[in-house]
């Protein structure tokens, strides 16, 4: 076949385009004002093209977004992101330097995480790829079904894999190993519970006594933790272990493998330790060679000394030789000349013929002899003197040598000492280099590694070599990704995975701004998995035969009923087979959990928002529902309470529970909303069917959380059982081991979905799962039960029937000690007269009284405004607003179809929840509606607009976005107070109870110092 490499590039090029267009939802950003151009900057970019250096204004910048690769573009008006370089200017300005040409006068800027980066890592990677000629890797044709790969049987496993025989797995787990140790590319199916990771690890473990180096990848840093910890304890008993045979490239996030592995796997500790121990050999062999050099030196100096003592008694015994002989000469030349001298005076007596000439010779010899006497004389004592020396040099060395210092004994001789040192000086340099090459001599050391798939695009040489490729959660692998990293690997490719849990997480398919055929090449190219791929699944079909593939069908996480929803749901053409007890230990706690499979049913209970944007993403029902479902499971002590004491391992409510959305919107809202009920032991418990992807709990709460919006959202469109509705659905029911919980709106999702997986579990559920009702969590009450509810009670979510609630809201609204907020988009003139006493009395008693409309624009509704403000009612204007709510004291919060002051009362159930972090939430949704100026003001009435003053008049009505007195009002949740105080000086009117800040800076809208606080502004 024709390389792939400029369809995935093409794939790659088009997912950079649709990352770009792509608001980046749930990214931190930071807001860029009052911008300045500086010029040209003097370096192009990477792909040579002209870039522009700007500065900017910046009062708040998120920390997260220091160390990562960031785009902007300008704040108004969207269009697409563009790379910039973003650092901090002497001025304490920030420095932008960006391709973009933003003109003389640059708008106000976004700016948030480039989230293509690897995606441009990947893009280069396949065109360095290309120049190289076109030719795919052998192991990443295999991907696409390409090549010959051979695939086989290992006879003999247990050489490889330790305790073959005794290991707990059955035989397709066995199949899967074996076939994975013979084969050059194995493609392992494991639907959840079923052991694949297990499997997986075992693989690994075999491979690595093959021989072989395995780089193991995985789309998420857990799934890379959660492998690499099964493998650590399959080969923490090898040799070389703390030294790094097994490495986790890149941060550690399961907190377990942390603590058991970390500092034997992290590749910066290894070293940190590595080098500790090169620098404490180090030491020593510094240590020995100073020890060695003092011996050295001792020893050559005792033998020098010896040396010298020998030298000097032989010098001593020629000096006594000279003198010795100096002396007997000297004797003899005194002998001489007394006989001269004799001789001379016997001459001097007598008379001679010849006297004279005698004389003479004889007084010449006897100088002579006189002359040698001298000499012999000095020559003796100079012999002597230098006897004399050398004696006392010997003197002193054998005092020396006596001295301990000189003690030699036991010491090896020079030449052993001298060889001994040129090992250490060896062994030092050698030791140098080692430190110098620490990280070098880390990777040389790993057999195996592990890191994410984006990891190994970012980093290729993370091995010196790789024989084999590892990649679990294959199915949420883009294709691209998966070609690249499996092309790696020299000898054998593994992925594990399925194709029914979640995709690849892409955008390129689905991007409205591209054009049909660059959808349709971005489906084929992009988001594919490689099972797709290399021809083994297709819109559901599934090529169990094929000797390339192995299939785990046998699953020990779900009870038999989750497990056979979980089958009809996502594997009704290949069902999985259960082999755990039917038991569980949570249900002696609770009545609750009498079943496996429960089913509450919300269908009477909805609150709709069919104009809201975005409306399907949250339910504040089902939010409800989930929040008496923890109270009820922490009343029976299956979760741990507020101030309970940390317990055992496992008991915390995190390890029990999990609730799962497919929604982040819903997440997030649950998050918040538990942790602020129920307390802090509760972070973590709500979060997405991606994040939970690879966790599993005892009890799971599924929410479906489509009922509120006109659609269900984009969720619930799939068909088939390659649909990503298929796949997250599977991903979602499939976490729970003991006790799932599925909230939906069955009649909602049953006219609103179209036919396949979401209406066959709704079928399965309404069969076989035992069903709450929906009243046993959330009563229904009657507004005189509110006077005699105690505080918790009160504080538990309700619904009021229709004849209730205009007495369950008066009571509310003589019980609001602060504000009261009404949310109404009509007046007329019934409900009006209903209210508008008690309102008024409300304000006389100090409440703060705000009401928010859609902008008057008939005389009718201009007299109900000034009827309200006559009152001392502040009244806000809304543009395009529809919601229907009331917020008493920032913690009581009616919603459903109430329009307070346009009817009399609610058609349907009305829902009352207790709860500032909702009220919060709703204030937030409601700010997407900006304030506008009414079309006509009533003379000496009518609010102020943002940024005009008051007059006294005005005072009583003073409400968020009011200014008076140089203050401009805000409405800031009680969480939110400190941030108010910290980025815009916010004080705190007592008397008004409003968060006020300084109306000369803030007020105006043009302003970069408005854009911080509006958000606390209706």
């Amino acid at each position: 076949m024709n390389s792939a490499i400029p369809h995935l590039l093409r794939a790659v090029e088009l997912e950079i385009q649709a990352v770009r267009r792509g608001d980046g939802d749930g990214s931190a950003k930071a807001s860029l004002t009052r911008g300045e151009f500086v010029g040209p900057f003097d370096s192009a970019g990477p792909d040579g093209s002209a870039r522009y250096e700007y500065r900017y204004q910046c009062r708040t910048w998120p920390p997260e977004l220091d160390a990562a690769e960031l785009m902007v573009r300008p704040a108004t008006g969207g269009g697409p992101w563009t790379p910039a370089e973003i650092t901090l200017a002497p001025d304490g300005r920030r420095r932008v330097v960006t391709g973009a040409q933003l003109g003389s006068s640059p708008p106000n800027l976004q700016v948030r995480e480039d989230d293509t980066a690897t995606w441009e890592t990947l893009a280069d990677r396949l065109r360095a790829t290309a120049k190289q000629g076109a030719v795919e890797p052998e192991a990443a044709r295999w991907i696409l079904g390409a090549g010959r790969p051979k695939t086989g049987t290992e006879a003999h496993p247990e050489q490889y894999v330790r305790d073959w025989s005794g290991l707990r797995l059955n035989a397709e787990q066995r199949s899967a190993v074996c076939r994975a140790l013979s084969s050059d590319v194995l493609f392992l199916w494991g639907p959840p519970g079923t052991g694949k990771t297990d499997v997986v690890s075992r693989i690994i473990e075999g491979c690595y006594r093959q021989g072989q180096t395995v780089l193991f990848l995985a789309p998420t840093k857990v799934a890379v933790d959660q492998g690499l910890q099964r493998v650590c304890r399959l080969l923490e008993g090898e040799e070389g272990f703390a030294a790094g045979l097994v490495q986790r490239s890149g941060e550690i996030t399961l907190p377990t493998l942390r603590a058991d592995y970390g500092d034997r796997i992290l590749e910066e500790e290894i070293a940190a330790r590595l080098s500790a121990e090169l620098r404490r050999d180090t030491d020593a062999v510094a240590a020995r060679r100073a020890e060695v050099g003092g011996q050295l030196a001792r020893r050559m100096r005792v033998e020098a000394l010896a040396r010298e003592h020998g030298d000097t008694v032989q010098i001593s015994r020629g000096e006594q030789q000279t003198r010795a002989t100096a002396l007997g000469m000297a004797a003899s030349a005194q002998q001489k000349c007394a006989q001269l001298a004799d001789e001379i005076q016997r001459l001097n007596a007598g008379f001679a013929l010849r006297k004279q000439v005698r004389l003479e010779k004889l007084e010449a010899d006897l100088a002579e002899a006189r002359w040698v006497l001298g000499q012999q004389q000095a020559l003796a004592q100079s012999a002597a003197s230098r006897l004399s020396a050398a004696a006392r040099r010997i003197a002193e060395i054998e005092q020396t040598l006596r001295a301990p210092e000189c003690d030699v004994a036991g010491l090896p001789s020079i030449n052993a000492l001298q060889h001994e040192s040129q090992v250490l000086e060896a062994r030092s340099k050698e030791l140098g280099e080692q430190l110098r090459k620490v990280a070098d001599v880390v990777r040389a050391r790993c057999r195996v590694k592990g890191a994410t798939v984006a990891k190994a695009i970012v980093s290729p040489k993370l091995l010196d070599r790789v024989d084999v490729v590892v990649i679990d959660e294959a199915g949420m692998v883009n294709l691209p990704s998966a070609w690249y990293t499996a092309g790696l690997a020299g000898r054998r490719v593994v992925l594990a995975g399925d194709f029914r849990q979640l995709p690849a997480v892409t955008k390129s398919a689905e991007d409205r701004d591209a054009s049909a055929q660059d959808q349709n090449h971005a489906a084929h190219w992009m988001a594919r998995d490689a099972f797709h791929a290399a021809g083994l699944a297709d819109q559901g079909r599934v090529q169990l035969r094929d000797p390339r593939l192995v299939a785990l069908r046998t699953q020990y996480r779900m009870r038999q009923p989750i497990c056979d929803l979980v089958n009809t749901v996502a594997y009704p053409d290949s069902p999985l087979h259960t082999a755990r007890a039917d038991t569980s230990a949570l249900a002696e706690l609770s009545g609750l959990l009498d079943s496996p499979l429960i089913l509450v049913d919300t269908s009477t209970h909805r609150i709709a928002h069919p104009k809201r944007r975005n409306a399907h993403l949250s339910n504040e029902v089902h939010e409800a529902v989930i929040h008496e479902i923890v109270r009820a499971l922490q009343y029976d002590q299956v979760l741990p309470t507020r101030r309970a004491e940390p317990g055992p391992r496992g008991a915390a409510a995190t390890d029990r529970l999990g609730v799962i959305s497919p929604y982040r919107a819903q997440a997030k809202n649950l998050s918040a909303s538990l942790k602020h009920r129920f307390g802090q032991g509760l972070d973590g418990l709500a979060d997405t069917v991606h994040r939970f992807q690879g966790s599993e709990a005892s009890i799971v709460i599924f929410d479906t959380v489509a009922g509120a919006g006109r659609t269900p959202g984009q969720f619930y469109a799939g068909t088939d059982l390659s649909s990503t509705t298929c796949r997250l659905l599977n991903v979602g029911l499939s976490r729970a081991r003991d006790h799932l919980i599925v909230i939906a709106d069955v009649a909602y999702l049953r006219k609103n979905v179209p036919p396949g997986p979401t209406l066959a579990m709704l079928d399965h559920l309404e069969q076989h799962a035992f069903t709450w009702p929906i009243e046993r969590l959330v009563p229904i009450r009657e507004a005189a039960e509110l006077g005699r509810l105690s505080a918790e009670e009160l504080s538990r979510p309700a619904f009021f029937p229709a004849d209730e609630v205009d007495r369950a809201v008066a009571w509310d609204l003589a019980h609001a000690q602060r504000s009261i907020e009404i949310f109404c988009a009509f007046f007329a003139k019934t409900a009006m007269d209903r209210w508008l006493p008690q309102l008024g009395q409300r304000v006389a008693e100090g409440v703060a009284v705000t009401v928010y409309t859609r902008p008057i624009e008939d005389e009718k509704g201009q007299t109900h405004v000034e009827r309200l403000r006559s009152a001392g009612c502040a009244v806000q204007f809304r543009e395009r607003m529809h919601e229907k709510v009331l917020i008493l004291d920032d913690d009581v919060l009616w919603h459903g179809s109430l329009n307070l002051l346009s009817h009399t009362g609610s058609r349907d159930l009305m829902m009352r929840l207790t709860d500032s972090s909702a009220c919060g939430r709703v204030r937030r949704i409601l700010e997407h509606a900006r304030e506008d100026r009414p079309a006509w003001r009533p003379a000496g009435g009518g609010g102020p607009a943002t940024g005009a003053s008051t007059t006294a008049a005005d005072q009583g009505s003073i409400g968020p976005g009011s200014v008076h007195d140089g203050r401009l009002y805000l409405s800031v949740p009680y969480d939110q107070k400190d941030e108010a105080k910290k980025t815009a000086q916010a004080r705190w009117d007592g008397a008004r109870k409003l968060w006020h800040v300084d109306a000369t800076r803030y007020a105006d809208p043009a302003s970069a110092d408005h854009q911080t606080i509006r958000r606390w502004l209706p």
